[in-house]
């Protein structure tokens, strides 16, 4: 495996080594030592890079003027802003859409370029292949489980929730609500409506602040392991959207002020696990379609989500 990678750059005199030794030391490179080789004096920078050891090193006045290298950075306009304050001159745009690459161009003393932006990353290089439920809730049934307590709360994590789930493409007769009096009932609620319906996903949302007993620590224990138990026994994935908050404000702030809508979060949290349950059921039929030709006991049947009432016999 590569250990350490050595890349040297030429520079065209004196001053354009300066300025790169100001940018890119003022970029986050870490300087090394001068060493002598020769009658030359060198200056070599190094800095970490993923997965092996990265050094390059600027030979001042070696050459005359090469060709442009590209330095990819993460914030380029931070880029930009570090590279006039030491000395780089800023001549053009950088802009391929083909690489999606953006950035800037910047010029020497002595006329010589250097290429500075970001691009974007290579998913072959940056992501492992791995199945990942979609944003698309086209199709797909859920149930809302609201608590009554803390409405003043709730209710805005509710139309968050209801807002998240439509504009995925969630139709509105597709979204069930059933609300209970306080947090510590919606487990109950939850594995009843997992049980009954047909919903692909559950969203549980409540609102629980700290007071001066242990009630407090007690609700939120009992309400996380019933929903965490819920949907590991029934197979269908909740959504938690039960605030758990030591006052009044931090609750506000995440019921649609500026620490966003939870529920909204939840929704879309409800939606991915949703796609990606569906998915992992289609990838294990695949896989078990080589096996025998037995026959397999089928799924419980579900009911819809608004169930009709059972008729009754006549007595004879």
């Amino acid at each position: 495996m590569i250990v350490l990678l050595n890349s040297r750059h030429p520079t065209a005199s004196q001053k354009d080594f300066a300025v790169l030794e100001r940018i890119f030391r003022a970029l986050g490179v870490e300087r090394g030592g001068r060493f002598e080789e020769g009658a030359k004096s060198r200056t070599r920078a190094a800095a970490d890079f993923w997965p092996a050891l990265f050094r390059f090193q600027l030979d001042p006045g070696s050459a005359p003027a090469a060709a442009e290298f590209f330095v990819q950075v993460s914030d380029p306009l931070l880029a930009l802003q570090i590279v006039k304050q030491n000395g780089g001159e800023i001549v053009a745009g950088l802009s391929d859409e083909e690489v999606a690459l953006a950035g800037f161009r910047l010029q020497l003393p002595s006329g010589a370029r250097m290429q500075v932006g970001v691009l974007a990353p290579d998913p072959g290089l940056t992501e492992l292949p791995g199945l990942s439920g979609s944003l698309d809730a086209t199709g797909k049934r859920f149930g809302i489980v609201v608590s009554r307590f803390n409405a003043f709360i709730t209710e805005r994590l509710l139309q968050g929730a209801h807002d998240g789930l439509v504009r995925s493409g969630a139709l509105r007769q597709d979204i069930a609500i059933v609300r209970v009096p306080g947090a510590f009932e919606i487990p109950s609620a939850s594995r009843t409506l997992a049980e009954t319906t047909n919903c692909d996903a559950i969203l549980c949302i409540g609102c629980l602040l700290r007071g001066d007993t242990a009630h407090y620590d007690v609700i939120v224990n009992e309400v996380t392991r019933g929903i965490g138990q819920s949907a590991l026994e029934t197979g269908v994935p909740h959504a938690f959207a039960v605030l758990t908050c030591d006052t009044l404000e931090q609750a506000i702030d995440r019921a649609g002020l500026k620490m966003g809508n939870k529920g909204l979060e939840a929704a879309m949290a409800a939606v991915e696990m949703a796609n990606l349950g569906q998915s992992l059921r289609g990838s294990q039929r695949k896989v078990s379609s080589g096996d025998s030709g037995k026959k397999k006991p089928s799924a419980k049947k579900t009911t819809t989500l608004a169930p009709q009432p059972k008729s009754r016999r006549k007595k004879k």
